[in-house]
């Protein structure tokens, strides 16, 4: 397959071009005819969309880029070589290999890497940028992966899954039965070839749900960058039937917040109180994981709420989220309200409370912005309370 805005005058005009609005550029002419225009334009935007997620890629020469729809689906390179630092072995097949981000860091740690990719030219595209990325213990197959399998008939020590979230007959679903390829339906299978499995699956499926459709499942990580949940990781042993630890991480920009507990031990009751000195809020990714419960217990710190997840000390800790320091607690009440947040400027966060951050912005007329932080919440005794805060 050849791919002729590969010459160096294309890729000098892509390169230039990075940046320009694609509208403006597609109403311009084409300054070279033999080369689809619409083809060249792609290569623009799905490289602009690469620069930060994939600086790797985005730094190289020569690298051919996908629909930029395929750029904003595939892992960044955090989360890729997170999932990396996870494995260990000799050999792994992804069987859903994609634009194969994943694949180049799993290639850093295994002899051998299989990619698996249903899209004959996708397939070609990463074959070509492994070789522009000097990669070459990674071998590219352009087949259905369950033929591949069958195919190579060889044991591995992982095997790696991205199932598409997207169903020709029933459009996007959340299912993992609903996704191809069907995992849960497949396991067996694939447990004829691995005796470890790795499934990344959406954020917004729900935990309960995966456990449901999942067996052997040993670990389940979830993983956030700036505090936005990005992906689940499944991890799957063979004949594992112990114990589910959940391993919540958050790549901020300065700083990385990682914790783990034990599915079980989220059975642990949680202590209350009303707001102390410190106010903690969770991450995204501990928000995720669902163990309010064991926030309580862990970190000695009580809850505001059993439905506000909201939490707070005396004493101040290290915590896995944003912690403030509460300056007043107010009513929820027309006089409060008006005395200490009419026509001010403030950030504000709903957490178990009737009304929007909208509708409370409007009613009240409370500027975006500045450094006060503005809880809206329900205390232990179910008072409708406002925390007047500042950040730590």
């Amino acid at each position: 397959m050849t791919f002729p805005f590969l010459q160096s005058e294309i890729q000098d005009f892509i390169n230039e071009k990075i940046g320009e609005p694609i509208a403006k550029l597609a109403l311009q002419k084409n300054p070279f005819p033999n080369v689809e225009w619409v083809t060249i334009l792609n290569q623009i935007e799905a490289k602009a969309k690469a620069k930060s997620k994939l600086p790797t890629w985005f730094a190289s020469k020569n690298i051919i880029y996908p629909s930029k729809i395929s750029i904003e689906q595939s892992s960044s390179e955090k989360t890729a070589l997170y999932k990396s630092s996870l494995l260990s072995g000799k050999s792994l097949i992804d069987l859903t290999g994609g634009f194969g981000i994943d694949d180049y860091y799993f290639a850093q740690k295994f002899e051998t890497v299989a990619h698996c990719e249903l899209n004959t030219e996708l397939s070609a595209i990463v074959e070509h940028n492994f070789k522009q990325l000097n990669v070459s213990n990674l071998d590219c197959y352009a087949d259905d992966s369950y033929v591949i399998l069958q195919d190579l008939n060889k044991k591995w020590d992982w095997i790696y899954i991205d199932p598409s979230r997207r169903n020709d007959a029933k459009g996007k679903v959340f299912m993992l039965a609903d996704c191809l390829p069907n995992v849960p339906e497949n396991i067996d299978f694939y447990f004829q070839f691995a005796p470890a499995i790795l499934i990344k699956t959406a954020p917004l499926l729900d935990l309960s749900a995966g456990l449901s459709e999942l067996k052997n499942v040993k670990k389940i990580h979830i993983v956030a960058l700036e505090n936005e949940v990005k992906e689940l990781l499944w991890e799957i042993h063979q004949n594992y039937t112990s114990e589910i630890t959940i391993s919540t991480v958050n790549f901020g920009k300065n700083e990385i917040q990682q914790f783990d507990f034990i599915l079980d031990d989220n059975q642990i009751l949680a202590t209350y109180n009303t707001p102390q000195k410190y106010l903690y809020e969770p991450n995204s990714a501990l928000m995720k994981s669902g163990g309010f419960e064991v926030i309580s217990s862990h970190f000695k710190i009580d809850k505001l709420h059993k439905h506000s997840h909201l939490y707070t000390s005396n004493e101040k800790i290290d915590f896995p989220g944003r912690i403030f320091e509460i300056e007043n607690t107010i009513g929820y009440n027309k006089h409060d309200l008006k005395t200490h947040l009419l026509n001010q400027k403030a950030n504000i966060t709903t957490r178990n409370f009737p009304d929007n951050v909208e509708s409370i912005r409007k009613k009240w007329k409370i500027k975006e912005g500045g450094n006060c932080y503005c809880f809206f919440t329900t205390d232990i005794k179910n008072n409708k309370i406002v925390l007047i805060c500042k950040k730590i």
